[in-house]
């Protein structure tokens, strides 16, 4: 699964959640989700689903379809 960065992004703001309350929900150093939200940096399987957890939203609603 790659993340889809702006989707991350806006949901986490739609929320008026911090990087650092999303960090403290996941388990994700802020800076990491900082450089995953800036499309510098993926995320294995395991944080995706944290991630998506934290935000909510299963995880196909802030990941890309990987191409093959």
């Amino acid at each position: 699964m790659r993340p889809n960065a702006s989707a991350i992004r806006i949901r986490r703001e739609a929320l008026k959640m911090s990087l650092g309350t999303l960090s403290s929900l996941t388990g994700i150093h802020k800076s990491h989700l900082s450089r995953v939200e800036h499309g510098k940096a993926g995320l294995g399987g395991k944080n995706v689903l944290r991630l998506a957890d934290a935000l909510g939203v299963i995880p196909d609603d802030i990941t890309h379809e990987e191409k093959t």
